[in-house]
């Protein structure tokens, strides 16, 4: 196999012969990268010949299943990528477009070990890249993809025989019945369906009509020039689009989608928006009255209320915090047992009895309707103003480059601890402890916090902060967290604050 080379010049000779990757696509728990500027077509073969390197040198056996988002662009990366993997003497199961986790589904259904899923989850269009696991339901961590990463920027994929292709019809049925079963809703119930025009178009409102839901569309038709915004239901415009929605149509509530459906957002029958890791707690407390003495994962960008909320601690709940990123979330669940993991992004994972463990959008939606009918005499937004009233940051990315990211997080997590070392305070308030272990969570005396973290996955650090006291000492805990991560000039501008 050729060393890739990290830059080749667009309209050359060399640009569609020679692989050429850009190493920073590698990333925690995927691989994105910006085509066709970080990332060609032979390039993405050389990644598949490496990730079925990979599998052999596992001892995964060589069969794997691919699928690929709605893009224009994403059935010739994905060929790109099988081509590859066939070089590499792997099996390969095509299910055709598809979500992220209709992808994971398949490997259960198809019986297959591996997956790869050809996505730029909700990064704009310009992005592509893949999502990948060998075993079910958990996908590549940073050990799996420093090791890919090696494979393939070294050259050291190798070609095998036995390489073979098939496309695999049928799988978005099966899905959809796994999803919904036989249930049907017992109380009339009327959603707002916002797939911002990406992937889970072609899903979601089949979906809820399935489960006898009223469905008021927004923008569910295919169209992956994505006229309206792009789908990522952690940005304030699409929720602010839903709760409009949800205001026009008197919905019970919205549930949106990202671009490949494996996260979902909520916003209630009064357009408030619910953040994912709110929604979380209200499913917790569902589902620790069904099974109680459950533990559920948050990651660090979640509210405290996992660990703080009377009604979880009344059932038992025990409260683990984790590191962001699905991939870590996942295995953690799988790890310790959990019944489900919650980040605050919108990824929910939702293990055996309820789910397969994987993040699942489509799985969500179906759980809140069944927590709706389960509660026929409340709205959602009686379950929001049930939970204890917290004031919180949206997730708030400035740019810092992928090369510089994570020397200037470790230099901002060393004056976060040696602040509370010193014995200084954060908005007025004694610092209770740092934890460390996804950047700097810097929790207060009184369960307020405030998080600065390196995204996994764009050149952004991600801050988010939570207060329980007022909006006041929320925008105060903001701004002196803000103050230190000043300090370091490479940090360049938020995309979006509050």
């Amino acid at each position: 196999m050729t060393k890739p080379i990290p830059e080749v010049r667009p309209n050359t000779w060399s640009f569609l012969r020679d692989p050429m990757i850009t190493p920073t696509g590698f990333r925690e728990y995927d691989a994105r990268w910006k085509y066709p500027e970080e990332i060609n077509l032979p390039g993405m073969t050389a990644l598949g010949l490496g990730l079925g390197t990979q599998m052999h040198k596992r001892g995964i056996p060589p069969v794997i299943a691919v699928a690929n988002d709605y893009r224009d662009y994403s059935v010739s990366i994905k060929h790109a990528l099988i081509i590859g993997l066939m070089q590499a003497g792997i099996e390969v199961r095509d299910i055709g477009p598809a979500l992220s986790p209709m992808a994971y589904f398949a490997q259960f259904h198809l019986d297959v070990p591996a997956v790869a899923m050809v996505t730029a989850s909700h990064n704009p269009n310009g992005w592509t890249g893949v999502k990948m696991g060998f075993e079910r339901p958990l996908t590549h961590g940073p050990d799996e993809m420093g090791e890919l990463r090696d494979i393939v920027l070294n050259g050291e994929g190798v070609a095998r025989p036995g390489g073979s292709y098939q496309f695999v019809d049928g799988v978005k049925e099966a899905y959809l019945d796994d999803l919904v079963g036989d249930f049907k809703m017992s109380r009339p119930l009327k959603v707002v369906c916002a797939t911002g025009n990406g992937t889970a178009s072609a899903f979601a409102p089949e979906l809820f009509e399935r489960m006898g839901v009223e469905v008021v569309d927004s923008h569910n038709a295919l169209d992956y020039t994505f006229p309206h915004y792009n789908p990522n239901p952690e940005a304030m415009e699409m929720l602010h689009d839903m709760s409009d929605s949800v205001k026009a149509s008197g919905a019970d509530m919205a549930l949106g989608f990202d671009g490949d459906g494996d996260r979902c957002g909520v916003v209630d029958d009064e357009g408030e928006e619910i953040f994912a890791d709110k929604v979380g707690v209200i499913m917790a407390r569902d589902l620790s009255k069904l099974y109680p003495n459950s533990t559920f994962v948050a990651d660090v960008k979640s509210t405290g209320l996992f660990a703080s909320d009377p009604e979880l601690k009344a059932n038992g709940v025990t409260a683990d915090y984790w590191k962001t990123g699905h991939s870590h979330m996942k295995r953690r669940v799988k790890e310790i047992g959990a019944l489900a993991g919650f980040e605050k992004s919108g990824h929910y994972f939702l293990a055996e009895p309820v789910g397969r463990g994987y993040d699942c959008g489509m799985r969500v939606a179906v759980e809140i309707c069944k927590l709706m009918d389960r509660n026929p005499d409340k709205s959602m937004s009686d379950l929001r103003k049930a939970l204890p009233k917290t004031w919180a940051t949206p997730t708030m990315s400035p740019y810092c480059a992928d090369t510089e990211k994570y020397t200037v997080l470790e230099r901002l997590v060393a004056k976060l601890v040696a602040k509370a070392e010193a014995g200084e305070t954060l908005a007025d308030r004694p610092i209770k402890e740092v934890v460390t272990v996804n950047g700097a969570r810097v929790i207060l005396d009184n369960g307020s916090w405030g998080l600065v973290r390196a995204s996994s996955n764009t050149p952004n650090l991600v801050v988010v902060c939570e207060s329980s006291e007022s909006e006041a000492e929320l925008r105060q805990i903001f701004a002196e967290i803000d103050a230190v991560i000043r300090t370091e000039p490479l940090v360049g501008d938020y995309d979006q604050t509050f």
